[in-house]
């Protein structure tokens, strides 16, 4: 369900998007829901300590304006990658 073109494209642009933005794919992520006001906890998974501490560092992060922008873009053309 997780894999196909559809996915994989999605997966590709938002990576895309992190990296130009100097982010962590991952940390970007994290950083989104938990900008989400509807938001009241953000589960984080993480296998090694530097992943923690990456994902416990998304919390101070604030994304600009331009991402988030660019994030919204992504999802108009992948609404629902994994059907």
């Amino acid at each position: 369900r997780y894999s196909g073109p559809h996915a994989d494209a999605a997966v590709a642009a938002y990576v895309a998007c992190a990296r130009e933005a100097g982010l962590d794919p991952a940390q970007m992520a994290l950083a989104y829901v938990t900008s989400r006001p509807f938001v009241t906890s953000n589960i984080i998974g993480a296998t090694t300590m530097a992943q923690l501490d990456s994902n416990l560092d998304s919390a101070d992060l604030a994304l600009p304006a331009d991402v988030e922008a660019r994030l919204d873009e992504i999802h108009g053309r992948y609404t629902y990658p994994c059907p």
